[in-house]
């Protein structure tokens, strides 16, 4: 039996988006993923992660690998730091603000503006972190480098980011391996080279094979 594959969608997504990526995962590794979806506004963080704990527990597979993009490795973040998992297997952050998200905070400072970004947001993006990855299983992040995005209209980023995301707000200590691309914050998920990389981490525990 292969491997599976859990991916889990950002902020107002409906998973379908990883459509391209899932076809090339399935491809290029024989990586079939199961998506998990859930109503990133509606939904505090709490009750996403047990779903996603849930969800998770009941793949039958000898390993489980996670792949969040943006606000999904938040999801998976708060999962793992409260449950365990009984399947081995690797994670991906695709362009995931673990460090907190100005683009965000900008976003809130409106009431309609708190009102779109939601409970899951309000819970995990706000504030600047500093968390450290202690887990027991290998981490690698992917971040893009094309500044062209939504975030780019709320707050001026002066630094490296893939236009809503900035690659320092994804640098999470103690992540195995990190890898920048020349790619927006939605191109990390239609990229083929983005799709490699997260297929070469999940498989082997490092980027460019």
């Amino acid at each position: 039996m292969d491997a599976a594959v859990v991916y889990v969608h950002g902020l107002w997504m409906p998973g379908a988006e990883a459509v391209l990526l899932a076809r090339r995962l399935r491809r290029e590794r024989g990586y079939r993923l199961h998506f998990f979806r859930y109503a990133s506004v509606r939904q505090p963080m709490e009750a996403i992660a047990v779903a996603l704990r849930d969800a998770i527990a009941r793949i039958e597979a000898p390993a489980v690998h996670l792949l969040g993009h943006s606000l999904g490795g938040l999801v998976i973040l708060h999962c793992l730091e409260r449950y365990a998992m009984r399947q081995p297997g690797r994670v991906v952050f695709m362009g995931s603000p673990v460090m907190g998200s100005r683009s965000a905070q900008m976003l809130c400072r409106w009431r309609l503006g708190r009102w779109l970004a939601g409970r899951a947001v309000a819970s995990t993006l706000l504030t600047r972190r500093a968390p450290r990855w202690n887990l027991p299983r290998e981490l690698g992040i992917i971040a893009g480098t094309w500044p062209l995005g939504l975030g780019r209209l709320l707050v001026p980023l002066r630094e490296p980011n893939d236009g809503v995301v900035t690659v320092s707000e994804t640098r999470l200590p103690g992540a195995k391996a990190r890898l920048d691309l020349r790619v927006n914050h939605m191109g990390l998920l239609w990229s083929a080279a983005a799709a490699r990389e997260a297929g070469s981490f999940l498989e082997h525990g490092r980027f460019g094979l």
